[in-house]
């Protein structure tokens, strides 16, 4: 099968990706074996091929915004049959007995591995996936809409759950921030947004991309402006999604007193010296976010067939990967990007 490999991490600019023939492989005992309709570029993507993220496997395939068809069961797999339609998330497995799986914050599991990283993902023909982490995608849903709603989505549902209060999972009832501010507005934060907005919170955006900006008002953001020109009121939470420490101590002066900063992404670079009187003081937090649980993914998923959530996509051959992932580091498109096969 055709599969981009990250032969050796660098700049993107110096091409660290490769199209290569890899075997197709074969389903392990409880796996799905799925025939790739769509994935998604995600920023994770490119911090696997760039090196910001320690390489977990030589070679590795990104991709973990998969929407595809099972094509093979691996043996004693249930749940599935094959024609069904799957998506494939960055959360691949974990032990299911640590003390952090037990009281349901898997997504810290110290032997959790993920999809693009530790296993080849879906910048591919065909990509694996345990049963029991593949999530059903609704009839309804066009597979290159749901693709980004698989990390981007869940990412920045678990990042708005970070800033906001959660109580119960079976009627998902989530209280938003009456004020939030999103930094940076890409795949991930203009989902957010939108369930946001749903959810009745003022969003202020702050983001450098035009037409970015363009993008959140038209989504039903208050307002949007650059990072450096704050919001126009104070906020009682925000979300950094650009993956830039600098923008911490700046969200951190816009809270409002009792204010919750949630940073978003799995990497992010230095953060300055912060000052206690201006950024911490009246009892302002700062908390992290750390992948996301599967219940996180299932209680996004219906949440945003609830709401309507759709992304803003912009295709590529999977021929073309690199492309995407450059104009990614870029900021060429709005809203996210999307590979499907030539």
């Amino acid at each position: 099968m055709r599969a981009w490999a990250v032969i050796r991490p660098g700049p993107i600019g110096e091409h660290p990706l490769r199209l290569v023939e890899k075997p197709t492989p074969d389903p392990a005992a409880g796996e799905l074996l799925v025939g790739v309709l769509a994935c998604g570029v995600c920023r994770t993507d490119l911090h696997v091929a760039e090196g910001d993220l320690p390489v977990h496997r030589q070679q590795v395939t990104p991709g973990h915004e998969v929407v595809g068809e099972v094509v093979a069961l691996g043996a004693d797999t249930t749940g599935f049959a094959v024609g069904d339609r799957v998506g494939v998330a960055w959360l691949r497995s974990t032990d299911g007995t640590c003390s952090y799986c037990r009281r349901g914050a898997e997504n810290l599991c110290p032997a959790s591995s993920y999809t693009g990283w530790d296993a080849d993902g879906g910048y591919a023909q065909y990509t694996t996936v345990p049963a029991g982490f593949a999530y059903r995608i609704p009839d309804g849903l066009d597979s290159v809409a749901a693709a980004p709603l698989l990390c981007a989505g869940i990412i920045g549902y678990r990042a708005l759950k970070r800033a906001g209060t959660v109580a119960g999972s079976d009627d998902i009832t989530l209280t938003v921030p009456p004020t939030l501010g999103l930094y940076g507005f890409g795949a991930s934060a203009h989902l957010c947004a939108q369930l946001a907005v749903a959810l009745g919170a003022r969003v202020h955006v702050m983001t450098r991309a035009g037409p970015a900006r363009e993008l959140a008002l038209a989504l039903g953001a208050a307002s949007a402006g650059d990072p450096a020109d704050g919001p126009p009121e104070p906020l009682d939470a925000a979300i950094t999604f650009a993956p830039v420490g600098e923008l911490v101590p700046v969200a951190m002066r816009a809270l409002d007193r009792g204010g919750v900063l949630a940073i978003a992404g799995i990497h992010l670079s230095d953060v300055p010296v912060l000052n206690y009187e201006r950024e911490l003081f009246y009892e302002k937090e700062i908390r992290s976010v750390t992948a996301n649980t599967r219940n996180d993914g299932h209680e996004f998923l219906r949440l945003a067939a609830r709401y309507g959530i759709t992304p803003t996509t912009h295709t590529y051959p999977l021929s073309e990967a690199d492309h995407a992932l450059s104009d990614l580091e870029a900021g060429r498109f709005d809203g996210a990007a999307v590979l499907v096969p030539d």
